[in-house]
């Protein structure tokens, strides 16, 4: 907002997000203060606080709203915090035709997509649910310790293996999905 006459402004181009939630920039953050601040935010520059406001306050309004929502997903996932991370840090994420996840691990999620590809099975898809979740925990431990060693090749590594998780699960949650 203009300190003289509090119209909204127009958001920066390229926002900080961590500065943009009032977070730490870290891998580890405070879910609950993040969600706090997010809902702070939305509160201040909601679209529906700026129906009767000029137009350009309008747009600037959807535009603050956006990018805040933007903040708040990046920010809450640790996959895409940790991303955005490695991308303020100039490190190029993991491309999929890079060659350094191990075989053991490939043919853990070789198996783990096979088991989804076969006929809808609820304890299956239960088990591969809790294996799923137990494995982004370890790798979320794993990727905070890297960032907090400020390992970023090992952070990078970690996340890429966490990308294949977070493919299961969006498999999973399309096989869940009555059709």
């Amino acid at each position: 907002f203009c300190p003289g006459c509090q119209a909204l402004q127009p958001p920066p181009a390229r926002p900080d997000l961590f500065r943009l939630m009032d977070c730490d920039r870290s891998f580890r953050i405070d879910a609950q203060r993040l969600q706090r601040r997010f809902r702070s935010l939305q509160r201040a520059v909601h679209p529906d606080r700026f129906g009767q406001r000029p137009l350009k306050e309008q747009c600037f309004s959807e535009q603050h709203s956006s990018l805040i929502n933007k903040a708040y997903r990046t920010l809450l996932n640790p996959l895409s915090r940790g991303l955005y991370l490695l991308e303020l840090n100039g490190v190029e994420p993991a491309q999929e035709t890079d060659s350094d996840a191990d075989s053991a691990f490939l043919m853990e999620i070789m198996e783990m997509n096979e088991k989804l590809a076969e006929p809808k099975n609820e304890d299956s898809l239960q088990e591969i649910e809790t294996l799923i979740k137990v494995k982004q925990e370890e790798l979320t431990e794993e990727v905070t310790a890297a960032f907090e060693r400020g390992d970023l090749q090992e952070a990078k590594k970690l996340l890429a293996k966490m990308k294949y998780f977070a493919n299961l699960e969006d498999k999973l949650k399309n096989k869940k999905i009555p059709s």
